[in-house]
């Protein structure tokens, strides 16, 4: 079995999408009769020793932290022609998603779509509400040549689904267990940020993008002041496009961190803070429950299904007042308890082996192939 995946969606700083992508890779090639070849974006002077990841010409993306853009098919579709896969999913809806119709169809082979961005939303919040039926009619146009769209929510799902897109299967992304550890909780991380050991550290890390509402972050650390005098609350702000004007009670880390240092930023911190009102998934919530740190977030999108009431606080949207709240009530409870039914539910739900392993699922009912371990699973 030959899987080719593609997608635009993959650069130095790039976050979920190429995540996803690396950890199967991994998995895939280490499996044996699975073969996984990734086709992205080729970066200036760069040059892969990696043979299972191909690179295609394309065009810088200005001021996107070294994304590239597709501009036309051609090369795209015949990396696909050249590698002739058993299966192909595309990872974006742009140019490459096109390109993987057109490969398909010459090849004949099945056609999956991960639906990891949700279009119409990003492009209205910017160019205005009469973009969204444009937008939403591009998309169920691309997506009618697929044999199966997976997307990694359920409320992604169902916006699809009621856009009039078919054969919509939910598939949920994977955290790195290792990589993401409560063993990586450090006291010097107080120290380095100047503060006591009583202070009440949150955190947020990810893009300072118009959706993640950082204002509102930013409004709820002010009302914490008033609200619960008694404790003293530091926000830890990492990221790239961090706000340059905070409050005197917030640290602002502004340029992309390594894995490793985000582990440590969130196992140190005794919650997450996240006020995204669009998140197609998440993972950045679920890299900090792996650490062993509650979250407060936004009821609303992916998050909700994420933040069991087990393992954090949901706030109303776009309420600065109740997310102070909501934080507050979250020291109430047994922080340390909370800390372990987080990491056990990203364990139990989110382990990347059992997330490949359901994308592999995908792949052999499309491809019509039985999974070796089929007989062993029905009578155990």
């Amino acid at each position: 079995m030959h899987i080719a995946d593609m997608t635009m969606f993959y650069a130095p700083s790039s976050g979920g999408v190429r995540t996803y992508l690396d950890a199967k890779r991994r998995r895939l090639n280490a499996m044996p009769g699975i073969r996984h070849t990734l086709l992205v974006p080729r970066q200036p002077g760069e040059r892969d020793e990696d043979t299972s990841r191909y690179r295609v010409s394309a065009s810088p993306l200005p001021f996107s932290g070294g994304y590239r853009f597709p501009l036309t098919r051609e090369p795209w579709r015949r990396a696909l022609l050249d590698l002739r896969p058993d299966l192909i999913e595309a990872g974006d809806p742009y140019v490459t998603g096109w390109a993987a119709i057109d490969a398909a169809r010459q090849l004949d082979i099945p056609l999956m779509a991960f639906y990891h961005s949700d279009l119409p939303t990003m492009i209205s919040n910017r160019s205005g509400r009469w973009s969204r039926p444009v937008i939403e009619n591009y998309i169920k146009r691309l997506y009618s040549h697929y044999d199966r769209v997976l997307a990694p929510s359920r409320i992604m799902a169902e916006r699809l689904e009621r856009n009039g897109i078919e054969r919509v299967h939910v598939q949920p992304l994977g955290v790195d267990l290792q990589t993401f550890h409560p063993r990586y909780r450090d006291a010097a991380v107080r120290s380095e940020l100047g503060l006591d050991e009583s202070t009440r550290l949150l955190i947020f890390a990810g893009r300072g993008s118009q959706e993640k509402n950082m204002h509102i972050l930013l409004e709820a650390m002010r009302r914490l002041k008033t609200l619960d005098a008694e404790h003293p609350y530091h926000l830890l702000m990492v990221g790239s496009s961090m706000p340059t004007r905070v409050p005197d009670n917030v640290t602002v880390i502004n340029h992309f961190c390594p894995a490793s240092e985000i582990a440590r930023y969130f196992a140190s911190s005794d919650a997450l803070l996240h006020a995204g009102t669009q998140e197609t998934f998440g993972l950045v919530v679920l890299e900090a429950m792996a650490c062993g740190t509650p979250v407060v977030a936004t009821r609303a999108g992916a998050l909700a299904e994420n933040v069991p009431e087990s393992c954090g606080e949901l706030a109303h949207p776009l309420d600065g007042e109740d997310m102070a709240q909501r934080i507050c009530t979250l020291f109430e409870r047994d922080g340390e308890a909370l800390g372990e039914r987080a990491r056990e539910h990203v364990e139990r739900h989110h382990d990347w082996d059992i997330v490949v392993r359901g994308v592999l699922g995908h792949y052999r009912e499309l491809l019509g192939v039985t999974a070796p371990e089929a007989t062993s699973v029905q009578h155990g």
